[in-house]
């Protein structure tokens, strides 16, 4: 063997050698207790593994099922409340709508009875003059009845014929009760009481004025005279409507 591969194999065994004492040297267990880069003093005896402890905050966060029931009963919460506000908005809604309702239907009647109406003024006016036709009537046909003379009768009755035909073309009616109807406080005004025996008590004997209406509006009441029972007879010869005091 030359001497070149001599010195080649031995700094071949030298490299081994120091190959052998850097491995060597990592297996050494370290003097501070680690080994690898871990504390072998951490790691407990026996090899067992202890579980890591939770955080202290952890029992305080509550878990996502939680977190839904809460949102759940919140949004069922305001959706109570938004209800009863619609139904509150609703109901308020109704009154206006029925008081606008209202409204408009008492400015319809009072246009309607405005038109209906009109002309009560004037009407009222010409009862007076009716009046006096017919009273002229009844005086002239009484001088007819005498002279013989029946021009101006006739001239009177075609006025008030003419007269009553406008009333009803403007839907005046006459209140003319017949004697022995029933006293209507609504349609006769009592002028008078008298005694009969022949007409019930509260009842009419006599029509002293015709009443008028207008579309079923009283314009004036019929004056009437009301019958009575007669009175009877008491200690003095006097009548008196009450009964004596002492029989």
């Amino acid at each position: 063997m030359t001497r070149t591969g001599k010195d080649n194999s031995q700094k071949n065994d030298e490299i081994a050698s120091s190959e052998v004492v850097d491995e060597l040297e990592l297996n050494k267990p370290q003097a501070d207790g680690t080994e690898d880069g871990v504390d072998i003093s951490a790691v407990p005896s026996g090899g067992a593994q202890t579980t890591p402890e939770p955080a202290a905050g952890a029992d305080a966060q509550s878990t996502p099922a939680e977190d839904g029931t809460e949102v759940a009963a919140e949004s069922a919460d305001q959706i109570t409340a938004l209800l009863d506000q619609v139904a509150e908005y609703q109901d308020s809604y109704l009154r206006a709508k029925a008081e606008v309702d209202n409204i408009r239907k008492r400015a319809e009647t009072e246009v309607a009875n405005a038109r209906k109406f009109a002309l009560e003024g004037f009407i009222r006016e010409l009862l007076t003059v009716k009046d006096s036709l017919e009273m002229a009537l009844a005086v002239d046909q009484q001088s007819v009845s005498e002279a013989g003379n029946r021009g101006v009768s006739e001239g009177l009755e075609l006025i008030l014929r003419q007269l009553e035909s406008v009333f009803a073309n403007f839907s005046v009616e006459t209140v003319e009760p017949e004697v022995g109807d029933k006293l209507d406080p609504d349609q006769h005004q009592a002028m008078s009481v008298e005694e009969s025996q022949d007409i019930p008590p509260n009842c009419v004997s006599k029509v002293i004025q015709k009443g008028y209406s207008l579309n079923n509006r009283l314009l004036r009441p019929a004056m009437v005279v009301v019958a009575k029972t007669p009175g009877k007879t008491a200690g003095n010869g006097r009548k008196t409507d009450r009964p004596p005091l002492f029989l």
